[in-house]
């Protein structure tokens, strides 16, 4: 059996479901790819299933929730799912294309063959790797990482990151139930906790380019969960052990 699944969450990802599969699997070496789409109305779901057909069930999975329940939600749907099915190399990706498919490749081997628990595509690793972005949002994600690492303490550039690689050890470790954010806060939410129980974390140079198809899903109630949650996240964490079994 493969090693390797790719997690997308998709909610009305209609325009780009077909291309961001077709791409994932064409891929050396091969990747399962999981879609945790969230009942999307625009069909999304219906196609990842026609697309089952061709590529089969074993290697592109889907799992279809009822109603837009969250980003951070899906992806610990996800790994449940996939630590369920033992893979040992889960992925999160978006679907739009800003994350090359081409660098789940780097990112695999940074924790297959260099010994990172956890490997980051990195936007901020070597300066500032954006394409498409207003100058606004490009400031708003660089200025949110200086944030959350003078708040937390994390040597991570790119703490926003959806684009990673985690061992399934580290998944194992975490209580998944207890990650508390839905939003983008998910994301440093899953960094902090990897970096308290000690595993290495690992940031591989990318270019994210912005979508070009769909609508994003992005917005303020979002960018808010994630400045004041990383406080809350803070001081929870004085009052929580990081022990590792594994």
């Amino acid at each position: 059996m493969n090693s390797r699944i790719v997690i997308i969450p998709t909610y009305n990802e209609i325009e780009n479901i077909e291309a961001i599969i077709r791409k994932v699997m064409s891929l050396e070496p091969a990747f399962d790819l999981l879609i945790v789409d969230d009942g999307s109305p625009d069909g999304t779901g219906k196609k990842v299933k026609e697309l089952q057909t061709e590529f089969g069930t074993n290697r592109l999975h889907l799992q279809e929730r009822k109603g837009k329940l969250g980003l951070g939600t899906a992806y610990i749907h996800g790994f449940k799912y996939a630590l369920g099915l033992n893979y040992e190399y889960i992925f999160e990706m978006d679907a739009d294309f800003s994350h090359n498919p081409d660098d789940l490749v780097r990112l695999y081997n940074a924790c297959a063959n260099d010994g990172a628990d956890m490997a980051i595509g990195s936007r901020y690793i070597n300066g500032v790797n954006v394409v498409n972005w207003p100058m606004s949002r490009v400031l708003m994600s660089y200025f949110a990482g200086y944030y959350v690492r003078f708040i937390t303490g994390i040597p991570v550039m790119d703490v926003t990151a959806g684009f990673k690689c985690y061992t399934a050890k580290v998944l194992k470790t975490i209580n998944l139930d207890s990650i508390k954010f839905v939003g983008y806060a998910f994301q440093v939410e899953m960094k902090f906790t990897t970096w308290k129980y000690g595993f290495k974390i690992v940031e591989v140079p990318i270019i994210f380019t912005d979508r070009t198809k769909g609508q994003s899903k992005m917005s303020a109630n979002i960018f808010r969960e994630a400045i004041l949650g990383v406080i809350q996240m803070k001081i929870n964490s004085f009052f929580k052990k990081y022990k590792r079994s594994l």
